[in-house]
């Protein structure tokens, strides 16, 4: 049986790719921060959190990496760790970076020194171009402008994956996935929280949503397709090992997204309230990607509208939230 280390195994993509691993036959190894943190609700939901292994290992800490890695011996590792708040890279640049950063570099190192045959996904973000003003829709070419310290750390790893395979031979990949949504989105992230708050008003449990600039535009997807991609650019030759854009090739904007989770719900519009003081200091105005490599080199298929993904996880957020 094979074996995969997943880090950041709670979260949403966690949680997905651990079902996706778990049913091609994998025995999959969840790393943890804490054991008294852990999160089950993903994949208990799921379905799967008794066949999930957990196993405390603090990132950071290069012996603590080396240690697990040469326990289990996994053929692949999939790194979904960092913090991922844009908003709170803002607030915490020096967490963020050294985190979102060394994490990667310990693991990367581990491998070339202890067994270079083991395969390594790194997962990056749309948020490594940045502004991008002509360049539309983005590709693998398009070159990073990064524009929050979430973005640049996340720009930095992606480089750090590249250089250790072109310089050391690593089976190492990253998948620049594009916002990719689900019922088991957390709650800090816009198109969760829209949904949570909006489910609140319904019931009377607050009053208003206040949101930041609503004009801004993203390209949004379904989690778990995603994770299919993820896991279908693992399974390529090793000549072909290379890094892939995921998304759905369209934007819309946030106020686009409000007004329809609000209109589905029949809430009225005037509860949403803009604030200038949840505006971003370097916001992101439009980005949208093309994912045609992904589709011609891996089969990957992806033709979801995301008004229905977002109706969806209305129907399963009220759901979840009756139990």
């Amino acid at each position: 049986m094979k074996t995969a280390l997943i880090t950041g195994v709670t979260g949403q993509d966690g949680a997905y790719l651990s079902k996706k691993l778990l049913d091609e036959g994998y025995k999959v190894i969840g790393l943890t921060r804490s054991y008294n943190s852990i999160n089950t609700k993903r994949l208990s939901f799921l379905g799967i959190f008794d066949s999930v292994e957990m196993k405390e290992v603090d990132l950071m800490d290069f012996t603590s990496v080396l240690k697990v890695i040469e326990n289990f011996n996994p053929s692949v590792i999939y790194n979904l760790s960092a913090q991922s708040s844009v908003a709170l890279s803002f607030e915490q640049p020096i967490g963020t970076v050294n985190y979102n950063i060394m994490s990667v570099l310990n693991i990367l190192e581990v491998i070339r020194l202890v067994n270079p045959l083991i395969r390594f996904y790194q997962a990056s973000s749309s948020e490594i171009f940045g502004n991008v003003i002509t360049e539309f829709p983005i590709t693998e070419l398009t070159p990073h402008r990064p524009a929050s310290p979430y973005a640049v750390s996340k720009s930095t790893a992606y480089w750090l994956t590249v250089n250790y395979r072109n310089s050391y031979g690593l089976y190492a990949c990253s998948g620049i996935l594009f916002n990719h949504e689900s019922p088991m989105r957390s709650g800090n992230f816009f198109v969760k929280k829209v949904i949570d708050s909006a489910i609140e008003i319904l019931r009377n449990k607050r009053s208003t949503l206040e949101v930041g600039n609503l004009e801004v535009k993203r390209d949004f997807g379904y989690s778990p397709d995603y994770m299919e991609a993820v896991y279908l650019m693992m399974q390529q030759p090793n000549n072909l090992v290379d890094d892939y854009v995921i998304c759905s090739g369209r934007s819309i904007s946030l106020k686009q997204l409000v007004d329809h989770v609000f209109n589905y719900l029949n809430i009225p519009l005037k509860k949403i309230i803009v604030k200038k003081e949840l505006f971003r200091p370097n916001e992101i105005f439009d980005i949208y990607g093309d994912s045609s490599k992904a589709k011609k080199a891996l089969g990957w298929v992806y033709d979801k509208d995301f008004f229905q993904v977002l109706e969806s996880i209305i129907d399963q957020s009220i759901d979840i939230s009756n139990k």
